[in-house]
């Protein structure tokens, strides 16, 4: 018996690397399963819906439910529609986010001019022009918003910039930052998934490989946190670094160690 009723898994550098799932990940899931616990998927990709990560994992033999999944592009979505509704939101932000947008009922707008509520983005066409766009649609005091801070995005063989790069851009020519980060690690996404889960935070555990979103947000709503060293993070960070996870595990296989103690 295990002393964590639920988890929230991260996925990117934790489960898979790009399209590639990574070892011995199967293990770790099927012992959280045997375990009993509660688990949610979140991401912090903007480009994905909840139903990507199930067809992705799927031919390994992992079983998701689309409605234990959530994505930083997902809880933007579900955001901006309950506290912006009627409200034409200009995208910075690729083509699957807009659709995702859509399917939420988020009125979306070409023109920076019309914008009543801006939203920042990973998009890989970003441009000088999008960028003069952006400044644009920024004036005033329209509501600023990002989907999530990742600077860069794992990816086989290295890594990509990131909606973080994009929106620290964005905040330069502006002169301000974003009101507010719907993605981990803000208390809008912990307050989203304490909803999807209904546990209590202090026996839920957070696992990630990311210190300043999946640790972060362990921390700060007082759930139990594990870093994974397969992502962006590796020991060297770790030490240097002002965020402290509870646990670090080498992968999501050794999961295992945790769910054998009890508090």
């Amino acid at each position: 018996m295990t002393a964590y009723e639920a988890v929230i898994v991260d996925v990117d550098g934790t489960i898979v690397r790009g399209e590639e799932l990574l070892p011995g990940v199967t293990d770790g899931l099927h012992a959280l399963e045997a375990a009993g616990c509660s688990r949610l998927l979140f991401s912090n990709n903007p480009t994905r819906g909840s139903d990507h990560y199930g067809e992705q994992l799927a031919p390994y033999g992992i079983d998701v439910d689309p409605a234990t999944v959530l994505t930083s592009a997902t809880v933007s979505a579900e955001y901006l529609a309950a506290t912006h509704p009627g409200e034409r939101v200009y995208l910075v932000g690729n083509e699957r986010l807009e659709a995702i947008l859509e399917d939420a009922a988020v009125e979306l707008t070409a023109d920076p001019d019309a914008a009543d509520v801006v939203l920042g983005s990973f998009d890989e066409n970003f441009s000088f022009d999008t960028l003069w766009e952006a400044l644009r649609a920024l004036e005033g005091d329209v509501p600023f918003y990002g989907t999530d801070p990742d600077a860069t995005i794992p990816i086989d063989g290295g890594e990509i910039p990131g909606s973080g790069a994009i929106l620290a851009a964005m905040e330069a020519v502006a002169g301000r930052e974003p009101d507010a980060i719907l993605g981990k690690p803000s208390p809008i996404a912990a307050a989203t998934a304490m909803n999807r889960l209904d546990v209590d935070p202090t026996k839920t555990l957070v696992i990630g490989d990311r210190l300043d979103t999946d640790i972060a947000l362990g921390n700060r709503a007082g759930m139990e946190t594990a870093l994974v060293l397969t992502g962006v993070t590796d020991r060297a960070a770790l030490a240097a670094a002002d965020i402290e996870p509870d646990h670090v595990l080498e992968s999501l296989a050794a999961i295992e160690t945790l769910l054998s103690r009890t508090h």
